[in-house]
This record gives C-alpha cells, structure tokens and sequence, in this order.
C-alpha cells in the first residue's frame, strides 16, 4: 500500500491530538463532581462553553487569515494551550474533608454518637475540611432525619463516634426515646460546604482551567479542520472524511485506555485518581505538536477578507445552509449532554443501576466503527448525492435515532441503537457541514467562513439545543424529549429538501455569474490565473472582456 506522505502529517495531527482530548474531556464533568461541585454549577460552567467557541472561532479564523505567515504558529499555540489547560488541573490541590461515596450507610449504630463541640461553627468557618449534613436514618421502628457532622480526613466517610458527632442533641435525644432498634440504614444529603468550596483556590483553578481547555478544544477542532481543508486543496476536499477518521479512533481508544488506567491506579477506591488521564495528555500533545511542525500550509491570501465573507453571507442559499448547521447543534447537543442522563434515568427504572457505568463506557466506544466507516465513505457519499440530499438523510438518522432511544425497554437496547445510526447522524453530518464550508470558502479566507459554519454549530446550535433539552428533560422527562427533537429532526429533513428543491436549486446558476469588466477589478479581488479566474463551487469568477 502506497503512503502519501503529503496528507500523513495531518492524518498522524488528528490521531494525537484528539487523543489528548480523549484521555481527559469526557471525565472532565465527574472529576468535578468528586471535588463537589453540584449539577447546576457544572451545568452553567459547560453553558458558558459553546458561546465563548463561537466567539474564539472567529477571533481565531480572521487573525488566521489575515497573519497568514504565522498561520501554523498560531495553530500550534493554540493547541500546546488546550494540551497545558488539561494538564495543569493535576496540580489543583485536594480540598480537605471526607468523600461521601454514594451516600448510603448500612446498619448504624446512632446511640453511640456525641455531640459536637461548642465552637463547631467556628471550626466551620475556617473551612479546614469538617462537613455537615443531613442523614436521614430508617429504623425498624421510625424513620426520622437528624443532622451530623463528619471530622476533617481525606478518607471515605463513615459513620461512628470517632468520624462523626451530632449536630443537635436534643433531636437526638428525644427520638432515642422511641427507637428500640440499635442498628438503621442510613442516607445522608450532599454535604453543606459550598462557602467552603465555592471560595477555594480549587474550584476556581478547576474552573478556569476547565473553560480553557474545553473553548480551545473546540476552537482546535476547527482549525484543524481548516489545516485539512488547505493540505488537500480544492482538488481533495472530498478525501476530508478518510484524515478525519483517524481523530475519532485516537479519541475512542484513549477514552477507553484512560478509564481503565484510572481504575487501575485508583486501586477500586471510591476516590479516583487521575494521574494516569494526565500522564497521558501530557505525552500526546507534546507528540502531537512535534508532528505538528511537519506540516505544510499553503499561502493564499485573500486582500479582503470580511468584504468577502460578507459576499457569501448575504446569499440566501448560504443563510439557508448556516441555519442547518444550527439545527445539526441543537440535535447533537441533547446526545452529547443528556444520553447518559436518560441512559441512568432509565437504569434507575429496570434495576440496571450497578451496571450502568459499564453500559455507558460501551455506548462511547460502540459508535467507533459507524463513525469510522462514516468519515471514510463521506467523501463517496458526497460525490455521489450531494451535499444537499446527504444533509437530509443525516437529519432522517437523527430523527430514527432520537425516536427509537424514546422506545428502548432497558439500557442495553441504547448500545445498538448507537452502534447503526451513531456513524450517519454525528460522523457523516460534520463532515458535510464542514466540507461544504471548505466549498464556499473564497480563496484566502477558509478559516474565517470554517469559523463561522462550526460556530453556528457548535455555538449557538449548541446553546439552544442544551437549555431546550436540560428544560425538557426537567419538565416531561427524556421519553418526550426525544420524541420531540425526533419530530423536529423530521420537520428540518423536510423543510431543508423543499427548500433546496424549489429554491436553491433553482438558483445555483445566479450565484455563479459574479463578473468584472476589467481584469485589474478581478485581480484586487482575488489571487488568479491570469488565464482562467475561477473560485470553486458557489463562487465562480469569470472575466468578461470590454
């Protein structure tokens, strides 16, 4: 088999670097969990995320653009500051205080219990590791609930007279009285530290750092899709999906390679350690950015680059196209953020719920092949369809996979459901969009107008989709969700091929008739062969002699 040496670079770029990312963003959110950081707060951090992309991507595509000599130089800092972002959270320290596993306690003993010292509130206050909370004790003879505090360790908590004292001891005392049962069953509420934690050099080191890396992952993501687009040139825009693929299997086989190691090194404990997760970012980025230095990206610069993206962006077919890639957003956002929330809510139902980390680790890797076999034929795909009907046939995918994910009996049924149509709707799908983008993009502004289809995406699409879906899921729960961004995947599928059948269509012809009558106007605007001014796709040139 014969190896172009010309696209390996970005095919070995791809592998390294969403390797890197593999190996720790989707832990991110759990690893904030264990330092005890609530739902909401991880919720509205992750919110702040898909805007600030947007926003990132378009700093980044203009001055990309626009410092075209310091291109690579530009890309490469970008990604060594995602890389570092993710790293640098090993060296957060541990907030003080005990780890409260899963919140349940079996057989107690209370009455051994004694009370707090008097200055409790005071040892609080100086937020040395103490916790307090609420159990709530089910005996054989009543169930009553009762405040406790947990003494300062890094260990797992338990309840007993030397971890644990009582809160309020008249509440003690007088359902001592009626409790004849020694030993209960206990739960107890999140622990009451969110002064304590929400003030520490920690969560705010986790956040910013987490903000970082996860913006400049997205932000990456684009701009190495506009390396790809500029290595392969016009002539190979259709071989996007076969370099893409190799970022897909280096993002699945270090997620699974990272979740084992940190299982292993964390000995089964209740508290993980992440090491390993951080090891390996720290050694796939600094491969990834050796690698990086081999590539080559071609010059061609536009002398104006906003007057041209607005051009293009004042055409009704492009407006048309940017709605699509929202609408692709809003439908991956609710898979990305809430599959695994309706995957647990559904565990919860059938009795999976000891099994439902595996079953999640499973449905992660089960879409590798789709995916792969996806971004290898996209290029076939498009060729063949185009990108118009193959948009629409994502948008169907969407709409039978949302629809059958409303109808699963038990968790395992999800598994196949991903295996079939993960690879159409999420693989094929960004390949279209950002292929097409490559298309449109006038000469010398790829990044720019990648910045915007991605960040249509990615951000807004992103936005919507997140805060539609979390207010759904809260209000009629993930059955109806789904059902309902199945109907509306159906209605876009529809709406987009009436519209490209009766308009875009139709119109292909006048976007193509962009003329000067002098050569030098078309020169200024655009780097061209003085014999034949063409710009591919929806922008063909063409000198009209006086």
């Amino acid at each position: 088999m014969k190896i172009n040496y010309t696209e390996l670079p970005i095919k070995v770029h791809f592998f390294f670097f969403m390797a890197t990312t593999g190996a720790i963003s989707r832990f991110l959110p759990v690893y904030g969990k264990q330092l005890g950081i609530s739902p909401l707060i991880m919720g509205s951090i992750i919110a702040i995320v898909p805007i600030a992309s947007f926003i990132g991507k378009l700093i980044l595509g203009y001055t990309a653009d626009y410092y075209l000599e310091w291109r690579k130089a530009i890309f490469m800092a970008l990604f060594a500051m995602t890389g570092a972002s993710y790293f640098l959270m090993y060296f957060l320290p541990p907030l003080p205080g005990p780890i409260l596993p899963d919140h349940e306690f079996q057989n107690v003993s209370w009455d051994s219990l004694l009370p707090c010292d008097t200055n409790h509130h005071v040892t609080m206050s100086l937020c040395n590791g103490a916790k307090d909370t609420t159990c709530h004790w089910i005996c054989k003879d009543m169930n009553f609930s009762m405040p406790l505090s947990f003494h300062a360790t890094n260990k797992e908590a338990i309840i007993s007279s030397d971890t644990t004292c009582l809160l309020n001891v008249n509440i003690a005392l007088l359902y001592q009285r009626n409790v004849t049962a020694n030993y209960c069953n206990v739960s107890c509420d999140n622990f009451e530290d969110d002064q304590c934690l929400y003030t520490s050099t920690t969560f705010w080191g986790f956040v910013i750092l987490m903000l970082f890396g996860e913006i400049g992952y997205h932000i990456s993501l684009s701009a190495s899709d506009v390396i790809c687009f500029d290595i392969l040139g016009e002539d190979g825009q259709m071989r996007y999906g076969r370099q893409r693929l190799w970022g897909t299997i280096g993002s699945s086989l270090l997620s699974l390679l990272s979740g084992l190691t940190i299982d292993l090194w964390s000995q089964e404990k209740v508290y993980k350690t992440y090491t390993p997760a951080f090891i390996l970012v720290l050694t796939f980025i600094c491969i990834d950015l050796i690698c990086c230095r081999k590539l080559k990206l071609p010059l061609s610069k536009s002398p104006s680059i906003l007057k041209n993206v607005f051009a293009i962006l004042k055409l009704v077919p492009i407006i048309i196209f940017l709605c699509t890639a929202m609408f692709a957003g809003i439908f991956e956002s609710l898979m990305v953020n809430f599959l695994f929330w309706y995957i647990e809510d559904l565990a919860m139902a059938t009795g999976y719920m000891k099994k439902v980390k595996l079953i999640e680790g499973l449905t992660l890797s089960s879409g590798l092949l789709g995916k792969v076999i996806s971004y290898f034929m996209s290029g076939k795909i498009l060729e063949k369809f185009g990108y118009d009907y193959t948009l629409t046939f994502c948008f169907l995918c969407y709409a039978l996979r949302m629809a059958l994910l409303s109808l699963v009996p038990t968790p395992w049924h999800v598994l196949l459901i991903e295996v079939i149509l993960q690879g159409p709707s999420l693989a094929l799908l960004y390949a279209t969009i950002v292929t097409h983008a490559s298309i449109i993009s006038p000469p010398g502004t790829s990044a720019t107008v990648q910045a915007i289809a991605t960040g249509t995406k990615d951000g807004l699409g992103y936005a919507i989709g997140s805060f539609l879906g979390g207010f759904l899921f809260r209000q009629i729960g993930g059955r109806r969700t789904l059902r309902i961004y199945s109907g509306l995947a159906t209605l876009s599928a529809l709406v987009y091929i009436i519209s490209y059948t009766l308009y875009t269509k139709r119109t292909t012809d006048t976007r193509n008739k962009v003329e000067w009558k002098k050569h030098d106007d078309a020169q200024r605007e655009y780097i061209i062969d003085e014999k034949c001014l063409h710009v591919s796709s929806y922008k063909h040139v063409s000198y009209v002699s006086s």
